[in-house]
């Protein structure tokens, strides 16, 4: 299974909130290709204290990185125009969701229903 490492994970991680270290332990645990993009490097590097910060460091280096591709921003910016700009999704949610799409991955998030509505797959937690 191909999945796509939301933000959310990498900091609840990192804040070893409970029953997250089981989870990633599980994904590791199969032969999963595990996913993170430009979008979630750059927000989960945006905060925390500098040991959060190396533990999602560490863990940033262990996924396959991709980087947006032309086709996932244009799914992003047009399921941002079907919902509304004014929704709850923001463009780094729509950019994520682009790139699980064209990547034909599944999202790991606590916050499935950011990316349910913009028809991505969801392994939610939490």
């Amino acid at each position: 299974m191909r999945y796509l490492i939301d933000t959310t994970l990498l900091i609840d991680h990192a804040k070893s909130r409970p029953g997250v270290d089981a989870l990633v332990s599980s994904l590791f645990a199969e032969p999963n290709d595990l996913l993170i993009c430009d979008v979630v490097v750059a927000e989960a590097l945006s905060g925390g204290d500098e040991r959060q910060l190396s533990t999602v460091r560490a863990l940033i280096s262990s996924l396959e990185y991709v980087s947006t591709h032309p086709e996932a921003a244009i799914r992003a910016g047009e399921t941002r125009y079907r919902l509304g700009r004014t929704s709850a999704r923001g463009l780094a949610d729509s950019i994520i969701a682009g790139v699980a799409w064209s990547n034909d991955a599944v999202v790991v998030t606590r916050n499935p229903q950011d990316f349910e509505v913009q028809g991505v797959r969801v392994l939610g937690y939490g």
